[in-house]
């Protein structure tokens, strides 16, 4: 009896491979849902540089003034005027921002239009306190 070989090496190379894709769909499955589970996702602070962020809309970065900071920076494209009850105060812009203190942005009022902006203070702040050059 003999052993026909030419017929066995026909039969393995015209044989074609196949993957399986069910395991490899599971793993992918049992992965998403482990860092699905382990994932933490909850609101995070992100302080993006102003600077790079402005346009020309003269409109401000809306940030959140909750905190316990004196002053906080408002930065408005192209700033170039600060008036503060009437007094300019152009000579503390830096960045095309300024530090306005805490207790005149929760009590007073500021008015931004492109550019510029307007302070009110409260009664007892002095323009000189109300607002400051800001460390960018």
């Amino acid at each position: 009896m003999a052993i026909d070989v030419r017929k066995h090496k026909k039969k393995v190379i015209d044989q074609k491979p196949s993957i399986n894709l069910v395991p490899f769909i599971d793993i992918l499955f049992t992965i998403m849902i482990f860092l699905v589970v382990t994932s933490n996702f909850s609101a995070t602070d992100i302080q993006a540089d102003d600077a790079d962020a402005s346009d020309s809309s003269g409109k401000p970065n809306v940030t959140d003034v909750s905190g316990d900071q004196e002053y906080y920076i408002v930065p408005v494209a192209n700033l170039n005027k600060v008036t503060v009850n009437g007094i300019d105060m152009s000579n503390l812009i830096s960045g095309s921002a300024i530090g306005v203190q805490a207790k005149v942005m929760d009590e007073g009022q500021i008015i931004i239009k492109p550019g510029e902006i307007i302070i009110t203070t409260p009664a007892g702040i002095s323009p000189e306190k109300a607002v400051q050059r800001p460390n960018i």
